[in-house]
């Protein structure tokens, strides 16, 4: 299993669904995206799975859906699930696939940061529109955790979906007021994907690891029947 984090965040964000995983005997591994271009992260992605010696189950959050749609047409990767996640069309760019959506609440939290075309959320974003749902001092670390990532990350296309000819799963994340829960359900219909509704913020995997691990380890063992 190799999972796979979104803007504004690092490899830590998994750090709650790791250990259910080990448990249960899965190898798993983490890439850690520079955040600097799509292509970038899927050369991240590229380097993970280069070192996997099985077939590989592909988790991305948010961003990095748009990493593991173009990442996941390696002959390595048998299946995708999104948490919460952004799933591209072939030919189409993260920005794209939901600017016909009203954008939710923390769209107005991303500002720039530094002066090379980076962004970021306000402390504000991740309180009240990241991560509402997790305790004041773990939203709070998020926050001292964020990494910023390249604007043109929004604009830069995917080739080929993965998820056009491989089987995924979706965790939508309803309360979500970061990506439009709408554009999840959708987007979960589109792609005929297994889908999880969980009634939480953007970080699911962070507010409900175990239900998230529950249903990454549900993805995999149908994989392997």
């Amino acid at each position: 299993i190799v999972l796979v984090h979104g803007a504004f965040a690092d490899g830590s964000c998994w750090s709650k669904v790791i250990p259910p995983l080990l448990a249960k005997g899965f190898k798993v591994s983490v890439v850690q995206n520079p955040l600097s271009s799509l292509a970038d992260d899927v050369t991240a992605v590229n380097r993970v799975l280069s070192e996997q010696d099985g077939p590989v189950l592909l988790v991305g959050h948010s961003w990095g859906g748009a990493v593991i749609t173009e990442a996941g047409r390696d002959a390595k990767v048998v299946g995708l699930v999104y948490v919460a996640a952004g799933a591209p069309d072939s030919g189409q760019s993260f920005g794209d696939w939901w600017k016909d959506y009203p954008p939710a609440p923390g769209a107005a939290q991303i500002k720039p940061y530094g002066k090379d075309g980076y962004v970021a959320l306000t402390p504000a974003g991740i309180k009240d529109c990241f991560a509402q749902d997790v305790p004041t001092e773990e939203s709070a670390l998020i926050g001292v955790l964020q990494v910023p990532i390249a604007g043109r990350c929004f604009n830069d296309k995917v080739s080929t979906a993965a998820w056009r000819s491989t089987p995924s799963w979706y965790v939508v994340a309803a309360n979500d007021r970061t990506i439009p829960p709408a554009v999840q359900v959708d987007s979960a219909r589109r792609m005929n994907a297994k889908t999880l509704t969980l009634q939480s913020s953007h970080v699911a995997m962070i507010s409900q690891p175990d239900k998230v691990a529950n249903f990454i380890v549900e993805a995999a063992e149908t994989l392997a029947r």
